[in-house]
């Protein structure tokens, strides 16, 4: 393995959403980010420390209803657009198209967060940073990052990842 998963417990949302900050240095348009965890593991949470290092002035929610929400970003060259996208309300794959997926999968201007991402199963991208959340007590939760396919870009990623979380916990 090139780059090893990297995991963090936080024990408060806010340490959660700390954690998405940090996240947000690391990530460039065209990066896919899938957040995979049960009902109210903590994907949404991180999703708006993502957003708010990002400069989204909007409030972020879950799409739950919309399945998709695009946001400005005020950060400039890093990260044009941030696109929200949350699939338990799909009923199968071939809902995907109807929201244009594969554009979301391939964002040229921006980047993509997935909830619920095991539903595209078969529609992922090659290349995305996948973000595992487990409720392990009251208001605590592991992360588990790893970059996905384990190559060296990937390993850069995770790397760069671990360099965030460091300097922004001093």
């Amino acid at each position: 393995m090139t780059g090893s998963p990297l995991e963090i417990v936080t024990q408060s949302s806010a340490e959660t959403v700390a954690i998405g900050e940090a996240l947000a240095g690391c990530l460039r348009d065209g990066d896919v980010v899938l957040l995979h965890g049960d009902l109210g593991a903590g994907k949404t949470t991180l999703a708006k420390g993502i957003a708010a290092a990002l400069g989204v002035e909007d409030v972020v929610s879950s799409p739950s209803f919309s399945l998709v929400n695009e946001y400005d970003t005020r950060l400039g060259a890093a990260v044009t657009r941030l696109y929200h996208l949350d699939l338990y309300r799909l009923r199968s794959e071939d809902d995907l198209a109807s929201i244009g997926f594969d554009d979301f999968m391939a964002p040229v201007e921006g980047i993509t967060l997935v909830e619920w991402p095991e539903r595209a199963s078969t529609a992922l991208p090659e290349r995305f940073l996948l973000v595992e959340i487990e409720t392990i007590a009251s208001g605590s939760r592991r992360l588990r990052f790893a970059a996905i396919p384990d190559d060296e870009v990937s390993g850069r990623r995770i790397e760069s990842l671990r360099s965030h979380i460091s300097s922004n916990a001093d």
